[in-house]
């Protein structure tokens, strides 16, 4: 007798995780010199962030900190005519001098972006006795997190990294993902997203939400959504959700 779904899905999850735990094993006995880092997306939303520096990095860097919600403060004696623009209209805080201690007061998190070195060994150094994470750019001795490449698609994200052993190898990758992810997967995940919330507030058996969540992510309804087959969407959507689905889809038509 074939076990049934549930008996699958255990082994299945069985299987991973033992590999899993090889893995670890693996890299313990071998005393791995290099870092393997802890994967993780950060909510930065009104959260204090100081960059250390005014150059192109600190630009880029600053660029996503905005789109993250956080509130940067730029330490840097010059800046960038984008950051100090940023800075007039309010949205970053500048502080035009040089680096101090006290300048990490009250911070969640520090990017450090300057071309001296001993500025940079300070930032990590200051960041560690005060425990807070830190990243300083192309020196991942002096970092307490790295950043991955990433492709972005509204809500969904891919993160790439080589531990820091490779960063271009991580920008290739995301090039070739981007090309491959495309930019509908944006409006795909906020469908899925509505619906779900729909399936949580109209049905209380947890058993029945679980199956209807994991129906969410049927391929086919992907490929609807990517060619603009919105009826067969919505078909599908109301068949899995009800009625109310109707108004969730015609959002997104």
């Amino acid at each position: 007798m074939l076990p049934d779904k549930r008996k699958i899905c255990f082994m299945s999850r069985r299987l991973l995780l033992d590999l899993h735990l090889l893995d670890i094993i693996r890299s313990m006995k071998q005393k791995i010199a290099y870092h393997r880092y802890y994967p993780l997306l950060l909510d930065l939303k009104n959260k204090k962030v100081v960059v250390v520096g005014g150059g192109c990095v600190a630009e880029r860097k600053v660029l996503g900190l905005l789109s993250a919600g956080a509130l940067v403060k730029l330490v840097s004696p010059e800046a960038t005519e984008t950051l100090v623009k940023m800075a007039s209209d309010g949205l970053i805080d500048h502080v035009a001098k040089a680096f101090i201690p006290e300048d990490l007061d009250g911070a969640w998190l520090v990017i450090s972006a300057t071309d001296d070195s001993g500025v940079q060994e300070l930032v990590y150094k200051e960041t560690l006795s005060r425990r807070i994470f830190c990243n300083v750019v192309d020196q991942p001795e002096f970092c307490s997190f790295i950043v991955p490449s990433i492709v972005r698609r509204g809500d969904l994200c891919l993160s790439i990294s080589t531990g820091g052993r490779c960063p271009a190898l991580a920008q290739r990758l995301r090039k070739e993902l981007g090309h491959s992810i495309g930019h509908f997967y944006g409006d795909y995940v906020s469908l899925l997203g509505e619906l779900r919330q729909l399936i949580i507030r109209s049905y209380e058996d947890t058993a029945t939400r679980k199956e209807l969540c994991h129906s969410l992510a049927d391929p086919e309804v992907m490929a609807w959504v990517r060619d603009g087959e919105w009826d067969r969407v919505e078909k599908w959507a109301v068949s899995l959700c009800g009625k109310e689905a109707i108004n969730i889809v015609l959002n997104f038509r």
